[in-house]
């Protein structure tokens, strides 16, 4: 048995899916980031960097957090997803860190500057938009070259850029210009391809049981959670 500490986010429903894919029995344990869960000292004692998701594989019994580690462990743990060796582990690899070095980031701070920063933010929403087409646009490159990040097969590098497109194309729908079948072709096929299969269907449903809470918070969560006001740090 897996648990895995959860909420509505993409990095979590990466987990979700890969352990969909695995055939894992796992079971979602929903945090609250919202109101401060993830700062309690038996969470603090899990992940100290105070985020989901976490796993906890009892069969080590093995605690792994951060996303992408989470990946490549299940990865290893069932032989799937990811090649032993050779050069196509490597390609998809690289893959990984750009998801987390630039996919990730790019869409997050896209997210936080469009839905939570003072109107007059007009630098950052820019910054952040430019980005964002810079880095979708490396992502169309090389999906015209290959069906798949990784190379010519379905890999892990897919399940972790999946959830960060699946979740702004339903967030913004038709103002989210980076994955229009004219503009990007390539990301659109991909799409196609990754959300036909079966076991990222059963984890986009296991997600969707996940209830969002930002409604729960207060202003005072809402500046502790995004480092601002009191929680603000300053020299």
């Amino acid at each position: 048995m897996i648990d895995l500490y959860a909420s509505t986010t993409p990095n979590v429903l990466k987990v979700t899916l890969m352990l969909e894919e695995c055939g894992l029995e796992y079971r979602m344990l929903p945090m609250n980031v919202w109101r401060g869960e993830q700062f309690a000292p038996d969470f603090v004692a899990l992940n100290p960097n105070s985020k989901v998701p976490v796993i906890v594989d009892h069969d080590g019994p093995v605690t792994v957090f951060e996303s992408v580690a989470i990946l490549f462990y299940l990865a290893e743990k069932c032989g799937h997803l990811l090649p032993a060796s050779g050069p196509t582990r490597y390609d998809i690899m690289q893959w990984m860190v750009f998801q987390a070095a630039n996919l990730g980031p790019a869409n997050g701070q896209f997210n936080h500057l469009m839905l939570f920063a003072p109107q007059d933010q007009d630098y950052g929403r820019d910054r952040y938009t430019t980005e964002l087409h810079r880095v979708y646009g490396v992502m169309e490159t090389r999906l015209t070259e290959k069906p798949y990040l990784g190379g010519d097969e379905f890999s892990i590098a897919d399940l972790a850029a999946f959830p960060w497109v699946w979740s702004n194309a339903n967030r913004w729908a038709e103002n989210f210009p980076f994955l229009a079948r004219d503009a990007s072709p390539g990301i659109a096929d991909w799409y196609e391809r990754c959300a036909a299969r079966p076991a990222v269907q059963r984890g986009l449903t296991a997600h969707g049981t996940l209830k969002p809470l930002v409604s729960t918070s207060t202003p005072e969560d809402l500046d502790r959670m995004f480092g601002r006001g009191a929680y603000a740090w300053r020299p």
